[in-house]
């Protein structure tokens, strides 16, 4: 399969002249849109429709300092298409957090959530921060200014929080709980990856891993990789990370690179997984563990490996590396890890990548089967969930082939064209409102 053309120059469209820069999130994703655009021949009018967020919101959050002290933080929510059903997206803490950054992942989300056939819109939110400067107290304050300055747009009908980057269970709590005090009674399906205890779903704390583990295996099936023995390397030991190398060890991979920010570790004989998941839950990061050796953390993207999974941080495989990649498949958990012109490079060495829009999936998906729960008032057991999450992924990844086959372009623009025309296909029957 082939298609390198998400490096080539931008489309121009009737009244639309786009030049596109590479280290900018959204521009960066929507060159990827672009091709996949031209590929469907995609009306010029819809084209401006899709290329657009719907809403962006830029709030001030103040809050009181433990020390008595008032700070101002500043927080964003872009919904970017909820045309298809409510907006989806995580909310993460971050002093990286930029307008630009939400807005991509916002419209990552439309795409993901229409390639995965669920009847969710694309959202996301992030508030400029540094959560490990807070305390528990200031913590709860900021999520829950935040969440009331947002409140208007957000909804189990118009848009649902997740947990992301920096944020957790207990944030999506404090946020249900402001959310239900303004409506005078408790609506659980306005955020998910909750606590159980409040309707939370089994399964959501695992499910984008466990979606990462069902795309690599099934596309070491397609490449003619055995799974006994497949040489895996895991950038990223988070929740995703970890739960991604745990389940592939069980299928009897060989996990012989792991990392977080704190250090990269290589072991050619093959980590021990739940040892490495014990080391973090008593000592946070994988730093001092002691059974493998320590490599730079740029290495561990290189390494001679069969899958390599970036499930960390955005654009970690850029024309700087990219050629330097020994792996032949790419999974990407994170989202964004590799740029447009690493693309390029990959293609040509014949690097097998499945996209973060459909390899981290999973969250999203059982994220749905969250928001389904809670409005039936009735939970599934983990069994369900899972074998349910399974299907779901496992019928992506076959349209998204099938997609690339018959348009011989890469998974990648399979899956941007797939989803693209999922969109455009409820506005083409709902109208323009006018």
């Amino acid at each position: 399969m082939t298609a390198t053309s998400s490096t080539k120059q931008p489309i121009i469209l009737p009244g639309k002249d786009i030049v596109l820069d590479e280290d900018n999130p959204f521009e960066a994703m929507m060159s990827r849109f672009d091709f996949a655009a031209e590929q469907l021949n995609l009306d010029p009018g819809l084209y401006r429709i899709l290329r657009h967020p719907d809403k962006q919101i830029i709030v001030s959050i103040p809050i009181q300092r433990d020390n008595g002290e008032i700070e101002v933080f500043t927080g964003y929510r872009v919904r970017y298409n909820a045309w298809r059903g409510t907006g989806k997206g995580g909310i993460r803490f971050d002093m990286a957090v930029t307008l630009d950054e939400v807005t991509a992942l916002a419209a990552w989300m439309t795409w993901k959530c229409a390639l995965v056939n669920i009847p969710f819109g694309g959202s996301k939110g992030g508030v400029v921060c540094d959560p490990t400067t807070l305390s528990d107290g200031e913590l709860e304050r900021l999520t829950r200014r935040y969440t009331s300055q947002i409140i208007e747009t957000l909804g189990p009908e118009s848009d649902v929080p997740a947990p992301d980057v920096n944020t957790n269970e207990r944030v999506m709590a404090w946020i249900m709980d402001t959310y239900s005090m303004h409506k005078r009674h408790t609506v659980t399906a306005v955020v998910t990856g909750k606590p159980i205890e409040m309707g939370g779903s089994l399964g959501r704390r695992e499910a984008t891993g466990r979606g990462c583990m069902i795309m690599a295996r099934d596309a070491m099936r397609v490449r003619g990789i055995p799974v006994e023995g497949a040489r895996v390397a895991i950038q990223g030991f988070g929740n995703v990370g970890s739960v991604t190398a745990t389940l592939l060890a069980e299928l009897g991979c060989r996990i012989v690179a792991i990392g977080d920010k704190s250090t990269a570790l290589y072991n050619a004989d093959g980590i021990d997984v739940v040892d490495a998941v014990n080391w973090v839950e008593h000592h946070r990061y994988l730093s001092g563990y002691p059974a493998a050796e320590v490599i730079p953390g740029p290495d561990l993207l290189t390494v001679d490996c069969d899958v390599l999974i970036p499930a960390a941080l955005e654009n970690v495989i850029t024309k700087r590396n990219a050629s330097d990649i020994r792996a032949r498949i790419i999974i990407e958990g994170a989202n964004g890890p590799t740029t447009p012109n690493a693309d390029k490079i990959l293609d040509d060495a014949g690097v097998f990548v499945v996209p973060d829009i459909l390899a981290n999936a999973g969250g999203v998906t059982v994220s749905y089967f969250e928001w389904v729960q809670d409005r039936g008032g009735y939970f599934w057991d983990l069994k369900t969930v899972n074998s349910r999450l399974e299907k779901i992924m496992v019928d992506s990844f076959r349209e998204v082939t099938t997609m690339a086959e018959q348009h011989s372009v890469n998974l990648r623009i399979a899956s941007y064209m797939l989803a693209i025309e999922r969109v455009a296909a409820v506005h083409r029957l709902r109208g323009l409102y006018a």
